[in-house]
């Protein structure tokens, strides 16, 4: 064999034998966490707001306070999260605010501003503080809302001045418990604000009311009404209001139930059954990854430095490690409440349709629950006990103005609202849980209908969600497909079950119906007049304990919800 042959066979022999070393050898089995989809973001945003002084406590010192924020930077770059801190004008002007902040990176960290009224700002702005102490939660001047329009853009004038001496730029987000149409549009237009957040819905926690609003996530809000969706876009403030807290969406909208007030049931760290409990939040999140959400997905997580780090301190180091193991494994993206709000304008010109589902409970009963929201309504469903009912319906109008839209409050208690059909709270008493039930008639009975089965929840068409639960006693199927402005619903299968709704409240309950006829039910409440039709089905008056029933046309009823005007 000649030389070359030799060369040629024994590299032919080289390059087989380390095929065949490669092939043999067994590569690690590397696991791949499912991502989450890009159009459909699930988003975390820790937002965390900063007061100088605690004057309901006196052991809340601003030593205390100050090492509050100290920890909670801390903990957040210790796991390498985004995440924003909102200023009080007082803590503004702290020297030692300024000196941690401006050291945070900028691309990590938004500084942005609170928007309750302390002492200093009203006395900056020229005006006459009411208050009974240097930062007054209980007195009309600790909100926008408690000052006239002039005065009120004296305060953002010399907010966003300071702000821009000490930072050298303007804040992009700007949040409050509340904040008025006139303040957030002011600001919009001044000084090109891209985000803001709002409480959580609630029922006279700490002396003031939001009820029947989009639930969680984000909307665009009428130039009218801030805590009020709009529906057509030369309407609507061009800024998102985040819904904040992370509310329980089984177990808060019940809390307080024949009460003048709700407790809390939220992912604030600071609550032992919430934020505060590791079971909970790990069943949180599981809910916020695994449900439908349609558009994306949204929950505030942090705390207002006021609850101090001894109180909270557990409950971060609960949250923070998960939403970090959740971020790297793509499941969910933490940003900024500016990032956020400038995703959201980049992708939605209206008001986007949202869920939240929560397919088991934390304790391990059988409750589910379902939240749809719209420009043009909110509803939700509630599954108990092997029953369903529509917990809560209400609706929306840009056209309801707000009562402190150019008005001033001189009470430290305020209300925001919108139009219901149905309130499984506020016409609920403790021996009497008011909502519109699913019924069938059964050998001349009416009773409860009951489910065979887990319900389903998915979406394949965009912006709408599609709902289907076996029913007994035969195999047939109710289902469901709500989108922005109707809720259809109809009977699936071979047999032909007698089935109907029936509204039901409590006998103390203020209802807003005026008159129902077979199509529609005229309604006012809060001084406006508002539509609730039916396309298909029937409105009856049974009479007894039934305020009204909802009868379908052919296997189907078609609610629609989208002409919240008379």
């Amino acid at each position: 064999m000649s030389r070359i042959k030799i060369i040629l066979f024994s590299l032919i022999v080289c390059i087989a034998m380390g095929v065949y070393v490669l092939c043999s050898f067994t590569f690690p089995e590397r696991k791949m966490e499912s991502p989450i989809k890009i159009a459909h973001p699930k988003i975390v945003n820790i937002v965390n707001f900063i007061r100088l002084d605690e004057p309901r406590d006196p052991e809340i010192t601003k030593e205390v306070l100050f090492e509050t924020v100290v920890n909670q930077v801390a903990i957040m770059r210790k796991y390498k999260l985004k995440g924003t801190f909102l200023l009080q004008y007082d803590a503004l002007l702290d020297s030692g605010y300024q000196r941690l902040l401006k050291a945070l990176p900028a691309d990590s960290f938004e500084i942005g501003a609170w928007w309750e009224i302390p002492e200093p700002l009203a006395e900056d702005a020229g005006l006459k503080w009411r208050g009974k102490t240097s930062w007054d939660p209980y007195s009309s001047a600790d909100f926008s809302t408690g000052y006239s329009p002039d005065e009120r853009k004296k305060l953002a004038d010399t907010y966003m001045r300071k702000f821009k001496e000490i930072f050298g730029y303007y804040p992009g987000s700007v949040g409050s418990w509340f904040i008025d149409a006139y303040t957030l549009s002011y600001l919009y237009k001044k000084y090109g604000i891209v985000a803001s957040c709002n409480c959580k819905d609630q029922i006279g926690t700490d002396g003031y009311t939001l009820w029947g609003g989009y639930w969680n996530q984000a909307y665009y809000p009428s130039k009218k009404n801030a805590y009020m969706p709009a529906q057509d876009p030369k309407n609507q403030i061009p800024v998102p209001v985040f819904r904040m807290l992370g509310s329980d969406p089984i177990r808060q909208y019940d809390n307080g139930i024949g009460a003048n007030r709700q407790g809390v049931v939220t992912l604030e760290p600071v609550y032992q059954f919430g934020g505060g409990d590791s079971a909970w939040v790990h069943w949180y999140f599981k809910q916020f990854i695994r449900g439908e959400s349609l558009a994306f997905a949204y929950v505030q997580a942090g705390q207002e430095n006021s609850f101090t780090w001894k109180r909270m301190g557990k409950g971060f180091n609960i949250q923070m490690p998960l939403i970090a193991r959740l971020r790297d494994q793509r499941k969910i993206k933490v940003e900024t409440l500016a990032e956020t709000g400038k995703w959201f304008r980049k992708n939605f010109k209206v008001t986007p349709s949202t869920s939240v589902v929560a397919s088991d409970d934390s304790d391990g009963s059988d409750l589910k629950t379902v939240w749809f929201d719209s420009r043009f309504y909110r509803m939700n469903l509630l599954w108990r006990n092997g029953t369903l009912r529509f917990r809560d319906i209400h609706l929306f109008n840009e056209n309801m103005v707000s009562a402190y839209l150019y008005q001033k409050s001189t009470s430290g208690k305020y209300s925001f609202f919108t139009l219901p059909f149905v309130d499984g709270n506020r016409w609920s008493a403790k021996d009497k849980m008011a909502g519109l039930w699913f019924k069938t008639l059964i050998n001349g009975k009416e009773i409860l209908m009951k489910g065979s089965g887990n319900p389903q929840i998915t979406s394949s068409i965009k912006g709408k969600l599609h709902i289907s639960w076996p029913v007994e006693p035969v195999e047939d199927t109710l289902v469901m497909d709500i989108s922005e402005r109707q809720i259809n619903i109809k009977m699936n299968g071979s047999h032909s079950i007698n089935w109907f709704l029936d509204l039901s409240a409590a006998p103390s309950a203020r209802l807003p119906f005026r008159r129902i006829s077979s199509g529609a039910i005229n309604s006012r409440f809060e001084g406006i007049n508002y539509l609730i039709e039916a396309k298909s089905g029937l409105f009856t008056q049974p009479g007894g304990d039934v305020i009204l029933r909802v009868l379908p046309e052919n296997n189907s009823l078609v609610l629609d919800f989208s002409n919240s005007s008379e």
